[in-house]
């Protein structure tokens, strides 16, 4: 099936770059988002990074800012995804939004339409029972930033199909993306070996072990690592870091899985990283470090 017409629901960070990353190869898409203030970011974002990204690549962009967007609608409902071929739901980590998105996503769109969950936690198994085409249903678990990262982590849930598995690694072939396909377990692979060193690290920092950004240095500085792991949380949403601990221990009932307090205090007081300006470290309008933060 020649596939041309992509659905991404959620206009946060990640749905900012699966779109930009669909747009940029040639592909049609449509970003959905219920709040329109975030798509009117998403399109900001996705101009700004068009532009910025290459620099990083050390190359020349790919296409101009305007061709990308123009291969992007925006919309406010899921029935702007009922022409759509494949689709990626990027929501917040809360199985409660979950819920409430796939028996839409399943209703609207065309039967033959493949499901992709882009989850850093929950197990697909769990999404595909929410709709009537199990077998087409797939965790595709992109890197941030998807632009630029090359490989997404692919997961079979207990139903899904090898045409479904094919399929979905051909489509991120064409999106220049390698894929690597697990079996469906909570955290996957990724996530249940991250998700325990950032959630250590950051006990490490609250029992006054080292500072923020010595416990990054020495993950850069002796493993060799681009980001150390505070830096790294700050990147994915310490929110995010939350909800997918709370969804390990949750599934596993393991307590090593428990989240540290001071990442509860600070997702509460509202610093949730590089996507707000303000984690563990303070960032620039660019997304830079700027300094440690200070958190009083």
């Amino acid at each position: 099936m020649d596939i041309r017409n992509i659905g991404v629901v959620g206009a946060g960070t990640m749905g900012i770059g699966v779109s930009h990353a669909f747009a940029e190869a040639g592909f049609t898409v449509a970003l959905v988002d219920i709040d329109e203030r975030a798509l009117e970011r998403a399109k900001t974002e996705i101009e700004r990074n068009v532009r910025f990204y290459p620099l990083l690549r050390k190359e020349a962009p790919a296409r101009p800012a305007s061709d990308v967007l123009q291969n992007i609608s925006f919309s406010t409902g899921l029935a702007a995804l009922g022409n759509a071929q494949f689709v990626v739901e990027n929501a917040t980590e809360n199985w409660g939004v979950k819920q409430g998105i796939f028996p839409g996503l399943d209703e609207v769109c065309p039967e033959e339409c493949v499901l992709a969950v882009n989850t850093s936690a929950i197990p697909i198994t769990k999404v595909a029972a929410l709709t009537g085409r199990p077998d087409r249903v797939i965790g595709t678990h992109f890197m941030n930033p998807a632009p630029l990262k090359p490989l997404v982590e692919v997961i079979r849930g207990y139903h899904t199909s090898a045409d479904t598995v094919r399929l979905t690694q051909d489509i991120l072939a064409g999106i220049g993306k390698e894929s690597i396909v697990v079996e469906d377990s909570p955290g996957f692979v990724t996530n249940r070996v991250l998700m325990l060193t950032i959630n250590e690290a950051i006990f490490l920092l609250h029992e006054g072990v080292s500072s923020v950004r010595d416990i990054d240095r020495l993950f850069k500085k002796c493993f060799g690592h681009t980001m150390g792991p505070l830096e790294t949380a700050d990147l994915i949403g310490l929110d995010t870091i939350l909800y997918s601990l709370e969804v390990l221990l949750e599934n596993f009932d393991d307590p090593k899985y428990r989240p540290c307090v001071l990442l509860k205090q600070l997702v509460d007081a509202g610093l949730h990283g590089r996507k707000n300006g303000k984690g563990f470290y303070t960032y620039d309008e660019r997304g830079q470090i700027r300094e440690e933060a200070d958190r009083g």
